[in-house]
């Protein structure tokens, strides 16, 4: 007998959006905003999320109302992320870090993180800190990303000491050239390329666009080539980011990387324990009809991971 369908994990309990966003509000926080509220199908004031200025207006308004972000502004072609989703990502690692840490979500400015291929909207750095307080670097090998990046944090002064952006020279490296010899990392996250190549970005967009029953548009949440593809697509970025974790093995507690194929799944926590990993974690998310995966793991052990609490991490109780 076939099992039904499993039903998608709901937003995460702390996620500032549950429910309708309310646009009125929205817009009196961001009065751009109001030219793209029209009345949708139900009765209920929405906009059109197929367009992307839309899109982009609407995460300003969201990071200014919900997280106090000034002046958020992307270029037309970069991702725009959808802020729930990623706001997930963050509340997930928040608890992944509580269960190594007696339950209790360990904040503050001692804690820090690296997100690798920020880009120009620095999604993660934005709400990781003005959920938790975390302190960020965001790497990117997009020189434009990390200036618009830097244009932000320019709007915001007092995240410029919280968040610090780096460019990666060496599109191979994910790790290397970024972390210094001295450093460490209470987590990394990452949001990879999904795609092997400009066509099969292309065509996948084609069936969202027909499914929508739309002629075929632009995507949009947008995104450069780099954010949407490389040329051995999602499985074999994650299974390089795996093989270069090993050599930072003793500078960062939790690695992390959102995981948007399942099938990923089917080698890689295997790969990660043939590497030394002493402890590999997939924690499922969903927004809706769509799922995503955050797969985690450490080479420290019990006896390091208690050392590290006690030197990093503030009120440990051990």
């Amino acid at each position: 007998m076939s099992r039904p369908p499993s039903k998608p994990p709901a937003l995460h309990p702390r996620n500032r959006y549950q429910g309708r966003y309310d646009f009125p509000l929205l817009a009196r926080k961001c009065p751009p905003l109001k030219a793209f509220i029209r009345q949708g199908k139900d009765g209920q004031t929405t906009i059109d999320f197929a367009d992307p200025a839309a899109l982009r207006c609407l995460n300003g308004a969201l990071l200014t109302h919900w997280y106090g972000i000034n002046g958020w502004l992307i270029p037309p072609d970069a991702l725009c992320p959808p802020i729930p989703g990623r706001a997930d990502l963050i509340h997930h690692l928040a608890d992944l870090l509580a269960s190594s840490h007696d339950g209790v979500i360990p904040k503050g400015e001692r804690l820090r993180g690296l997100d690798v291929g920020t880009g120009a909207n620095l999604i993660y750095p934005l709400i990781g800190n003005a959920e938790y307080g975390w302190q960020f670097v965001g790497s990117d090998i997009d020189a434009e990303a990390l200036r618009n990046g830097e244009q932000i944090l320019a709007a915001n002064p007092t995240l410029q000491s919280r968040i610090e952006l780096r460019r990666q020279a060496d599109p191979a490296c994910i790790f290397a050239g970024i972390i210094g010899a001295d450093e460490q990392f209470d987590f990394t996250l990452c949001n990879p390329p999904f795609y092997a190549s400009a066509g099969e970005a292309q065509k996948a967009n084609e069936r969202k666009w027909h499914g929508l029953g739309k002629a075929a548009a632009g995507r949009n949440f947008g995104g450069r080539p780099n954010e949407l593809y490389c040329a051995d697509g999602e499985a074999g970025f994650l299974q390089r980011m795996a093989e270069q974790s090993k050599r930072y093995a003793q500078q960062v507690f939790w690695f992390s990387t959102l995981v948007a194929n399942a099938a990923s799944l089917k080698v890689l926590p295997e790969q990660l324990r043939a590497l030394g990993a002493t402890d590999v974690r997939v924690v499922d998310m969903g927004q809706g009809h769509k799922r995503s995966r955050l797969l985690a793991w450490t080479f420290l052990d019990k006896k390091q991971r208690r050392a590290w609490r006690r030197a990093r991490w503030p009120d440990t109780r051990i």
